[in-house]
């Protein structure tokens, strides 16, 4: 009797796994539900039951993604530091170590291929931005940062670190000079 990598209810799971591993190893051109239907054990048209073609695939890996970072970020929201550029830090450094680790999915989740994105897609990208969106409310409040638009500073936080996320993963600068503009970028947003 074969094992199947796989018990009722989790294929999805067990794909996504794959294609993220995948993505790692061969970037976003190695995907495919065949190949991925064939590291799972299963038969070809299997995956076309949780992804109906390689873009709901695609959508469903920057979905995890976002979910993941998401997570990290509100964990560090929520944490019992009550200093403020400390938890920008520590935002930025988990955002940065994100790109660094999963460079590949990172790309994916802002490269958009479907003008028309899945709810899910959007719920999860919006939870990240939302977390940013928090943590500079709060910030105001506790008079950290200067009183502005808090939206616009919202998009300049997450360009800043896609920015220096950028700048290490295609190695135009070192880890350590990422976390040197890291610090350089709080100290600017953060009052004294």
């Amino acid at each position: 009797m074969s094992h199947k990598p796989f018990h009722h209810g989790n294929l999805r799971a067990v794909l996504l796994d794959q294609a993220e591993q995948t993505l790692r190893e061969g970037g976003i051109d190695a995907l495919s539900l065949r190949e991925l239907a064939r590291k799972a054990g299963v038969s070809h048209g299997a995956p076309r039951s949780h992804f109906v073609d390689r873009q709901s695939l695609l959508d469903a890996l920057a979905e995890r993604g976002f979910n993941r970072l998401a997570d990290e970020v509100e964990a560090v929201i929520g944490s019992d530091a009550a200093d403020y550029k400390q938890r920008f830090r520590a935002i930025a450094t988990a955002y940065v170590h994100f790109a660094v680790t999963d460079a590949a999915l990172l790309d994916l989740m802002f490269t958009a291929k479907n003008g028309n994105a899945p709810e899910g897609l959007r719920a999860a990208s919006e939870r990240l931005f939302a977390a940013f969106g928090d943590l500079i409310e709060r910030s105001t409040e506790a008079g950290e940062l200067r009183p502005q638009d808090p939206y616009r500073l919202q998009l300049l936080f997450a360009a800043v670190m896609q920015g220096i996320a950028s700048l290490v993963t295609t190695r135009r600068i070192s880890a350590e000079d990422g976390d040197s503009l890291v610090d350089d970028a709080i100290a600017l947003l953060v009052r004294q």
